[in-house]
């Protein structure tokens, strides 16, 4: 199991004095590093229809070029200046998906995905900002990477629309990263990569929603359920001297009556739940054919040399307020005491044996919860 070399850091520190904070570079942070894709498979994803993909090229400093896949050729790019990225590798190569692992020291919901990324010599996607935090892990290849502080001056973007790109900043790192080496930039950091040699990267992100998103999601919770539908009363009204006004005392109401919703830790809890879990990039969900009930589980669980196996990028956690839920992609399961431990192995989306899965399916909650979650196309047997 990868697990990052911290060196003169642990990862309590690292969260004290980095996380959110200023950016970070760890030589050799994965000692052997080996690529879990490579660039041919790569090229093959950004062929497919369902795969989020995309090729920045540069003719100039100021000549930016986007183009969205999917891809049928690549030779009319040339050999050298443009970077190919591919979003949600993870969901579709589940070795891609391991590269997760070393972060689990961060909650499951603030991870969003891992972008992969095959640059040629100069290729790159220009200086830039991003909103949320990302560890880069270099792969094949050599890149020089420029990461500069927060800075009002640097709003004054460069002319593409699809690129966050913003003026010349000053870097406080600027280092060659070589294969197993990681970085670190925080939100609104500007920094730049650009390829000295055909180079992988593998950009883990984390999900960071915005107010606007927030509260439209909130609403459309409200409506899906159609909660929300008490109106505004005031029994207590008194004599208004000033009814062209409005008071103070009122705007506080209307605050409170709204606030109400966001107070109500059922309807909350299990709107921020859904909304952690729900995967913003397609994956391979394959629903059976036919569901399996609790009887065919006992037959396949005869076998000894299968596992169970969770979708690559799929999003699962656990809540206990106001009552146990596990969360998978956006879908709720309640949770009962004997079912608890089993949704934990769920939760944590690694890969379970006959034998463990037989240690929890002698109870028919455990039995149902599984069958269920294996008919969503969630998980699968192998």
């Amino acid at each position: 199991m990868m697990q990052i070399n911290w060196q003169d850091l642990t990862p309590e520190q690292f969260l004290k004095e980095y996380w959110q904070k200023k950016p970070l570079l760890i030589k050799n942070a994965f000692s052997n590093f080996s690529d879990p894709v490579d660039a041919d498979e790569l090229a093959g994803f950004a062929m497919e229809e369902e795969i989020e993909s995309r090729i920045i090229s540069q003719q100039n400093k100021e000549d930016w070029q986007v183009a969205h896949g999917p891809f049928s050729a690549f030779e009319q790019f040339g050999e050298q200046d443009w970077t190919l990225l591919v979003q949600a590798t993870n969901n579709w190569s589940a070795k891609t998906h391991d590269l997760l692992t070393p972060f689990r020291f961060i909650p499951n919901w603030r991870i969003d995905d891992v972008m992969v990324s095959f640059s040629t010599p100069g290729g790159g996607v220009g200086p830039h900002l991003d909103q949320y935090d990302v560890f880069i892990i270099q792969g094949q290849g050599k890149r020089r990477w420029q990461v500069g502080l927060p800075d009002e001056s640097l709003k004054q973007l460069l002319p593409h629309p699809d690129l966050k790109q913003v003026s010349d900043f000053t870097p406080v790192i600027d280092e060659v990263t070589e294969p197993g080496d990681l970085l670190y930039i925080p939100p609104n950091h500007p920094h730049n990569g650009v390829a000295l040699e055909n180079s992988l990267n593998y950009s883990v992100g984390f999900q960071a929603p915005n107010n606007q998103e927030l509260w439209s999601a909130f609403a459309d919770k409200l409506l899906d359920l159609d909660a929300g539908t008490r109106r505004l009363d005031d029994p207590n009204r008194q004599l208004t001297e000033n009814p062209e006004h409005l008071e103070s005392k009122d705007i506080a109401q209307i605050k409170n009556f709204m606030q109400a919703q966001l107070n109500d830790e059922t309807l909350f809890n299990n709107f921020i739940a859904s909304f952690l879990t729900q995967c913003h990039h397609a994956m391979e969900i394959l629903v059976p054919v036919t569901p399996i009930t609790t009887e065919q589980l006992d037959d396949i669980l005869s076998e000894e040399e299968i596992r169970f196996t969770p979708v690559s990028g799929i999003k699962s956690l656990i809540i206990s307020e106001p009552y146990p839920c596990l969360y998978i992609n956006g879908e709720a399961w309640k949770l009962e005491e004997k079912t608890f431990a089993l949704a934990i192995k769920l939760a944590q989306s690694l890969p379970l044996t006959t034998q463990e899965i037989k240690s929890f399916t002698s109870c028919l909650l455990n039995a149902q919860l599984l069958t269920s979650v294996l008919n969503k196309g969630y998980w699968f047997i192998e």
